[in-house]
């Protein structure tokens, strides 16, 4: 695949909160940040990398199926390249969106993988749900390179990539962190430093936590409802407004009432996010007894053909 190459247009719908030259005003010497990379356009990347692009930034994309590297050029208007490294050459920011650790390492390494290929100073902010110990590795790696890595989970589903209001929480250094913090606006409402390299990566284990049981609470409570018969429209319109809110019930339960889950995230991949949260629990001697049950949930929902339905098919188990 070729480089393509677009000229960007006044005519596209720029975010209001964010361009570059409001960053310039706002941050000063940070607005020196202009060329940035986007490796990996799924359901997450592919909105994400728009955002930066949208806030006219030159955005440099890569993904293994060329397929979605061409919607994104032709929606987006962008620069591509064939190879990883062709793509991570020129950029002050290198952004990550793989699947799992084995995905992280495969772009990471190799005479083509970014390591070998970026500038001294590059700044690689990982998006991947991973493994803390593989932000740790890479952190040490990178600061013998002279280079900046900060493992950077996101939360907020499709929905929050798309419209821009993800929360981000990372680990890391706080000077790479101050630097790419304006350029992460373009997609996050909430932007956190937690800690050192891997505080980003156990947040997000904490998130998930959270979200298991959420959505196994909402799931009982909804069939609950059902079963005694009462107008559950009614009942979570005023629910929804007291102590037992949550995002799940608000984004959630139109589906779950109508038995929709081929959406979303997928319970795949809660599972992944899952077994890194029992690996860790191993290592810290923390109890996750309600998560490990909720897990098991999860794989009777596999069980049943719903590997790609999202987390909220849990409630497909109680009807």
């Amino acid at each position: 695949m070729t480089e393509q190459k677009f000229i960007y247009s006044e005519k596209q719908n720029l975010n209001p909160h964010l361009s570059v030259n409001l960053i310039s005003k706002t941050f000063g010497s940070f607005a020196a940040i202009k060329n940035v990379t986007f490796i990996g356009l799924g359901v997450m990347g592919f909105p994400m990398a728009g955002h930066l692009k949208n806030n006219n930034f030159n955005v440099t994309v890569f993904n293994r199926t060329t397929s979605k590297v061409d919607s994104w050029i032709k929606e987006y208007q962008g620069f591509a390249k064939s190879t990883i490294g062709e793509a991570s050459q020129n950029s002050e920011i290198i952004f990550t969106c793989v699947g799992r650790d084995e995905d992280l390492r495969e772009v990471m390494e190799g005479d083509n993988g970014i390591l070998n290929n970026v500038k001294e100073n590059t700044i690689i902010v990982d998006h991947t749900t991973a493994s803390a110990n593989i932000a740790r590795e890479y952190f040490d790696i990178c600061k013998k390179r002279n280079l900046h890595f900060l493992d950077a989970p996101i939360s907020g589903g499709q929905a929050g990539a798309e419209n821009g209001q993800l929360s981000i929480m990372i680990g890391g250094e706080e000077e790479p962190f101050n630097k790419v913090k304006p350029v992460l606006s373009s997609y996050g409402k909430a932007i956190e430093l937690i800690g050192p390299a891997g505080s980003g990566q156990l947040t997000k284990m904490i998130n998930q936590i959270c979200i298991a049981g959420l959505v196994q609470g909402l799931s009982e409570a909804m069939a609950f409802g059902e079963k005694s018969s009462l107008d559950m429209e009614k009942v979570l319109k005023v629910i929804s407004k007291g102590a037992a809110q949550s995002w799940q019930m608000e984004n959630r339960y139109r589906t779950m009432l109508d038995n929709k889950f081929d959406f979303g995230f997928a319970v795949d991949w809660m599972r992944k996010d899952l077994s890194i949260c029992f690996e860790e629990a191993k290592k810290n001697n923390a109890k996750l007894p309600i998560t490990e049950i909720i897990d098991k949930y999860y794989f009777e929902v596999q069980n049943k053909g719903g590997n790609r339905w999202d987390t909220s098919s849990l409630i497909s188990l109680l009807k």
